[in-house]
């Protein structure tokens, strides 16, 4: 690290007098202990170095743990690396970085064998092979599955257990990230975090992996856990890195919409293995939409099942089990144990459905290794642009791509000397000008989003919802706020203004960015990016380019 001694943090909360914030010193420090997170950690421990894994909650509650359909990996004899990438790059609407594309398809197959080192469990045939599922946009059974529609947990179990098993991981689970500390200039310096006892820690370090997945809390209707509040984007941005292509959120488009029930995502593997989505009428709507019907990307399936609501007047569509071939029960356990619970039997019932927020496809530009365009700050999994996704995730590539960026993060990074002496500014008391109901602006940011940032944009919807999120930043931008809650709607203001205005400079449809006053894509849009930074006065900077330039730093 440089000589500056002065570290600067836009988080540091009201009355935290600096001189009693404990230091920690470690080699790396970890936000996130998801795919990327833990198996960044796991790679970076088997060097020797010593590495301090900051968790929110706790594993169970990672998106890891949420993901309910399977690790996309090349095993099959039918099938070829070069099929993976080319479905990949066709379902990435002509912005997928096609070298970036290639070296997390290839390392599929190791990140499978890492995840049974370590204990996990994959279904497999009467022949003993593991069994190979098919999810929308891939043209080959690639997909590895655990207990059916359970794969996330045990991807987070198995991992998990590795990670207790390594001695030189010390884990902090219940804390808060609240900054990236960097040096005047513009290094990595450290991480502020609050810990479960409510003490306020400066961990010291040249090296800081953000792996804190996605945003879906941003909007009303979504498929990921509570704690998903795009903290390690916000921390990124606010340090100065580069974020790219945030107007690429994807919706999926089967959510459990039972009123009083959590959105839980009804897997892929449902319709990869014959479900079929109907209206109230019984009318099965996607044939006319897709040539591939239900296994159309998610995109054209999520704007199907929106306009079929419009059409009706309906709040949901339904999932149609019923010509599943074998016991839908036995197939998809935790579906129907959560369907059942409100009186509903797959093989039988239809299940009500409709899109919600599912995947953050923009985030933190980097490279394959994870670095970002902020020295000794890197970013893997959901958190990252790697480029491999393009304009729109295909099933099952994204605990792909947290499995093997994590692990070329972990193997590739290394840390340098810091300082003894560095200090930070005092932040002192301020004084809210009003009281706020962080509850009500939380659930109006939601809906705000839902309803002029979802599915189906316009310019007047974007640009409306762009102003209102800037307001609603400036007042809680000067809480300097003691309280989780508070913290978390910032980092979710940040994000939405940077996907409501993203969306709104993209003037055309792509991938999982569908305008309907651009309906179409630009071909002079093909191969561009949009780039975003934060200035010290929280004002979005934008800019053009194409792809595969290197990540400098």
């Amino acid at each position: 690290m440089n000589s500056d001694h002065t570290v600067f943090t836009k988080a540091l909360p009201s009355g935290v007098s600096t001189d009693r914030i404990a230091r920690i010193r470690f080699d790396i420090v970890v936000v996130g202990c998801g795919a990327a997170g833990a198996s960044c950690a796991l790679s970076a421990a088997a060097r020797g170095l010593r590495v301090a894994m900051i968790a929110k909650g706790e594993p169970a509650d990672t998106n890891t743990s949420w993901a309910r359909g399977g690790v996309a990996a090349v095993l099959g004899g039918d099938d070829s690396f070069e099929q993976h990438v080319q479905d990949t790059l066709v379902c990435g609407g002509d912005l997928c970085d096609e070298p970036v594309v290639h070296a997390i398809i290839e390392g599929g197959p190791a990140a499978i064998d890492r995840l049974i080192e370590y204990g996990a469990a994959f279904d497999r045939g009467t022949d003993g092979d593991l069994a190979l599922g098919r999810e929308g946009g891939h043209r080959r059974h690639r997909i590895v599955h655990a207990a059916g529609d359970a794969t996330g947990p045990v991807v987070q179990q198995s991992l998990s257990a590795g990670i207790a098993a390594a001695p030189n991981i010390t884990r902090f689970e219940n804390a808060f990230a609240l900054d990236v500390l960097t040096s005047e200039a513009g290094d990595t310096a450290g991480l502020l975090a609050k810990l479960q006892s409510g003490q306020v820690v400066a961990f010291e370090t040249s090296q800081v992996v953000l792996a804190t997945g996605g945003a879906g809390q941003i909007f009303r209707e979504t498929t990921n856990p509570v704690l998903a509040t795009g903290d390690g984007l916000a921390m990124g941005l606010r340090s100065g890195a580069v974020a790219r292509d945030l107007e690429f959120y994807q919706f999926h488009p089967t959510c459990l919409y039972i009123a009083g029930a959590a959105r839980v995502l009804i897997s892929e593997i449902v319709r990869g293995g014959g479900g079929v989505l109907r209206d109230h009428t019984g009318e099965r709507f996607m044939l006319e939409a897709h040539p591939d019907a239900e296994l159309a990307p998610r995109d054209i399936v999520s704007r199907a099942i929106t306009a079929r609501m419009a059409t009706l007047g309906d709040t949901n569509v339904f999932l149609d089990l019923s010509n599943i071939k074998g016991d839908p029960h036995a197939l998809y356990p935790g579906i129907s144990r959560t369907c059942h619970a409100f009186g509903i039997d797959i093989a039988s019932d239809p299940v009500p459905v409709r899109p919600g927020a599912h995947y953050q496809i923009g985030g933190l530009r980097a490279d394959l290794d994870g670095r970002t365009s902020v020295p000794g700050l890197w970013a893997v999994g959901e958190c990252a642009s790697s480029g491999l996704h393009g304009a729109n995730r295909m099933g099952s590539n994204s605990l792909l791509e947290g499995l093997v960026m994590g692990h070329r993060c972990g193997r590739t990074i290394e840390p340098t000397s810091v300082s003894n002496s560095w200090t930070l500014p005092e932040n002192g008391d301020h004084t809210p000008v009003v009281r706020l109901n962080l509850t009500d602006l939380t659930y109006s940011m939601k809906s705000l989003m839902w309803r002029q940032v979802g599915v189906e944009r316009t310019a007047e919807g974007l640009e409306s919802a762009a102003r209102q999120l800037a307001f609603w930043s400036g007042v809680t931008d000067e809480l300097s706020p003691p309280i989780p809650q508070a913290w978390e709607l910032r980092n979710m203001l940040l994000i939405a203004r940077g996907i409501a205005l993203s969306a709104a400079a993209r003037d055309e449809s792509r991938g999982a960015h569908y305008r309907t006053d651009f309906p179409d894509a630009r071909a002079e849009a093909a191969h561009s990016e949009f780039l975003v930074s934060w200035d010290t006065n929280g004002v979005g900077t934008f800019t053009g380019g194409c792809l595969a330039q290197p990540v400098e730093q």
